[in-house]
């Protein structure tokens, strides 16, 4: 069994954002020469989410207005976290949208069902952040 890590970097010019990582997640398993196993693609830091959906703008609108009804940004006096930073909103919606998810590597490519490709959401943008690659088969 061999394992292969990698590590994306994003810095959004923007507080929330959502950029499709599959593309970059097929490379890190090209790069790791596995062609059958699992790959952990998890987000390394408490305010941003990966998770696997389809690739449509409207689905990403309806994310949007769906988590800031449940966690709304603002007001921050609203939360009990805020006061160094006011991200509170942003740890709730990590949450909500998971922190990881693991594909299946068959014959060299990711293993997805119809429309499923792999998404980071950052909540709490405009800083540097990383989300780990790991991949383990044969």
């Amino acid at each position: 069994m061999k394992s292969y890590r990698k590590e994306l970097h994003f810095h959004l010019d923007s507080r929330r954002g959502l950029v499709n990582i599959t593309g970059k997640v097929q490379a890190a398993v090209n790069e790791s020469g596995i062609q059958e196993g699992l790959v952990l693609v998890n987000a390394m830091n408490i305010t941003a989410s990966v998770f696997i959906n389809d690739d449509e703008r409207g689905l990403h609108q309806d994310y949007e207005r769906w988590l800031e009804k449940l966690a709304p940004e603002k007001p921050y006096s609203q939360y009990q976290h805020n006061g160094f930073e006011d991200n509170a909103d942003a740890h709730l919606k990590r949450t909500i949208m998971g922190r990881e998810t693991v594909v299946a590597v068959s014959n060299g490519k990711l293993d997805f069902g119809t429309w499923e490709q792999i998404f980071y959401f950052e909540f709490d943008g405009m800083r540097d952040k990383r989300v780990l690659v790991k991949i383990i088969g044969e």
